[in-house]
């Protein structure tokens, strides 16, 4: 059997690090959710733990204004400023979502970035056929 992987911060272990100094994160993933009202970028170690996330709801956007590419850039540009504070490097990109017009202006934003991008991945889920259709309407 396998043996678990103590958490760093835990009680058991008696090793409670203080939360004035941010963990130094040399690489992770970032994954960018774009729909056609929100995009969503989070950014998580390669354990899968988050360390930032934004939305461009979160930054301020209300309405229709949120599903824009400007949006998309100013919710990346959060998420990563905090990431790159912590020592972040090198980055997987997963892109989730067809429909959103901010998902090629959150790459944008994250290219242009400190951090050195190995792999962008899209993710977006495809049915093959998946579930029944309705049945036809009659009227």
């Amino acid at each position: 059997m396998a043996k678990s992987i103590p958490k760093i911060g835990s009680r058991k272990t008696g090793r409670i690090r203080s939360r004035k100094h941010p963990r130094k994160i040399p690489e992770g993933v970032i994954y960018v959710q774009t729909s056609l009202n929100n995009t969503l970028v989070t950014v998580t170690d390669v354990r899968g733990r988050v360390v930032s996330w934004s939305s461009a709801g979160s930054c301020g956007f209300k309405g229709a204004r949120r599903g824009t590419p400007f949006a998309a850039q100013t919710a990346a540009k959060n998420a990563m400023q905090t990431v790159v504070e912590q020592g972040m490097e090198q980055a997987e990109v997963r892109i989730k979502g067809s429909g959103g017009r901010g998902r090629d202006a959150a790459l944008k934003v994250i290219s242009r970035s400190k951090i050195r991008v190995n792999i962008i991945r899209d993710v977006t889920p495809t049915p093959h056929n998946g579930c029944r259709a309705p049945r036809k309407r009659r009227v």
